[in-house]
């Protein structure tokens, strides 16, 4: 499989805690990115939504759903930002999950 077969719709991503990989729209900030995120059902330290998997109490990254393009699942070997997967540079959603065939 292809690695950009396996990017979905960020509607079907989950929202169960676990950590999955997004790409991260380009914007102003710079140019499209790939990061490891999960979904938080809010705490004292923030609110519900996706937050990168490296926030911390007192710093607290969170992703609006429109900066999210697509995820995937965690490879199943090492993970490091060496082996992170490029991001999804199709088109939007008619592209992802087979849905543009």
């Amino acid at each position: 499989m292809d690695e950009q077969d396996r990017w979905r719709h960020m509607a079907s991503a989950p929202k169960d805690g676990s950590r999955i990989l997004v790409t991260i729209r380009q914007s102003e900030q710079g140019p499209a990115e790939v990061d490891l995120a999960y979904w938080s059902n809010g705490d004292q330290f923030g609110a519900e939504g996706w937050r990168a998997s490296d926030s911390s109490p007192g710093r607290i990254i969170e992703y609006a759903e429109p900066e999210m393009k697509c995820w995937m699942p965690m490879p199943s070997a090492n993970l490091n930002r060496a082996s992170m997967p490029s991001p999804w540079e199709g088109d939007d959603a008619q592209e992802l999950d087979g849905s543009g065939i």
